[in-house]
């Protein structure tokens, strides 16, 4: 791991290394990197930039990270979250070292699963490996036990399908909220049922101000020693996300949804990051997103941008029933040849919705 976080060896190639060597490798780790490591914005709210960690201090996060994983008893880890991202190089490099188990490593979400020897897993996913897991139930039944750290876009429908095929007595999911900017802000551990109220770090706390209500959104406004810093600038006293949030108490919050992905269309709120999950069920296309517009005659809309599979046209996608599941009829439908998004699955900041062959108005 000599290498560097962003180094290609390291984020494009599969890996495996033995955090459980006789050899304490975890040490030669922090003895290899470096005093600050600079890691990129993922783009979803604005222009890219770099943002700068101390070491101590991602070390420190990755205890903690290994501290909410740990009652499970992992005996090994599969990573999928790429090392170039503050989150990849926290939970597919750091951890398994803190915890001091195997680990492997994949790039994409195709194929097979590793055969590990061990019976219970970590498995350090992006918003594709719910599906991945649902293709491989198999591999997963194999074993006994299967936690999954999570922390990305809004957590799939997949991810609630996993854990109903998979059962809680073998699952369990950990989802971290957080950013490159400030590092991990909160944590909510589930098996079943509804996901509970997110609970801030212990180095974190609420810095801004509260709502004029009890169920008032505000935007998540934190303080904590981890927060990243600018090259050449020191670190701020707090940070202000992207994310609006209901506080419940002092500690706890209930996520509303990331400000630029809140829209009201016809007077009904929609997130457009839950939304698109709920489309992507309907749609059998190789990818799609939801944006939001203004129209100065109707205000604030949505467009549906599509991806199609190859050999297919629009008019194979069952839009009616999308168009049922989003609630709303999309002011457009664009099919595009691609759409940009993140490593960890977010849509990167000012996707142009450039048509390929077809746009289908639909008001």
């Amino acid at each position: 791991m000599g290498l560097g976080f962003a180094a290609p060896g390291v984020t494009e190639d599969a890996w495996s290394v033995r955090w459980d060597a006789a050899v304490p490798a975890a040490a030669a780790l922090w003895a290899t990197t470096p005093p600050t490591v600079d890691f990129r914005t993922s783009g979803s709210t604005g222009p890219s930039r770099s943002r700068r960690r101390l070491r101590e201090n991602l070390w420190l996060e990755a205890g903690m990270l290994a501290d909410l994983v740990a009652p499970d008893g992992p005996e090994a880890a599969v990573c999928f979250a790429p090392p170039t991202h503050v989150y990849g190089a926290l939970a597919s490099v750091l951890v398994p070292a803190r915890l001091g188990i195997p680990a492997w490593y994949r790039p994409t979400f195709f194929g097979a699963m590793p055969e590990v020897g061990r019976g219970r897993v970590l498995v350090v996913a992006t918003p594709w490996i719910f599906t991945l897991l649902l293709q491989h139930l198999d591999w997963v039944r194999g074993l006994e036990h299967v936690t999954v750290l999570y922390s990305s876009a809004v957590l799939p429908a997949a991810a609630g399908e996993f854990l109903a095929e998979a059962g809680p007595e073998r699952t369990r999911i950990v989802e971290v909220l957080g950013s490159t900017e400030a590092g991990g802000i909160a944590f909510r551990q589930w098996r079943a049922g509804t996901p509970p109220a997110w609970t801030l770090f212990p180095d974190v706390a609420f810095a801004g101000g509260p709502g004029e209500g009890p169920d008032d959104e505000v935007p998540l406004v934190v303080s904590s020693p981890r927060l990243a810093f600018e090259p050449g600038r020191p670190p701020p006293a707090t940070w202000e996300t992207d994310d609006r949030v209901v506080p419940l108490d002092g500690r706890t919050f209930r996520l509303v949804g990331r400000a630029g992905r809140l829209v009201k269309v016809n007077g009904r709120r929609i997130n457009l990051d839950e939304a698109e999950h709920s489309v992507r069920a309907a749609l059998e296309c190789a990818d799609l997103a939801l944006v939001p517009i203004f129209d100065r005659m109707i205000g604030e809309h949505v467009e549906l941008l599509v991806v199609l599979r190859d050999g297919t046209v629009l008019s194979d996608l069952d839009l009616p029933a999308a168009f049922a599941r989003l609630g709303v009829r999309p002011k457009s439908v664009r099919v595009v040849p691609r759409i940009d998004r993140s490593p960890l699955g977010k849509l990167r900041h000012g996707q142009a919705p450039e048509t390929d062959d077809a746009e289908v108005g639909t008001r």
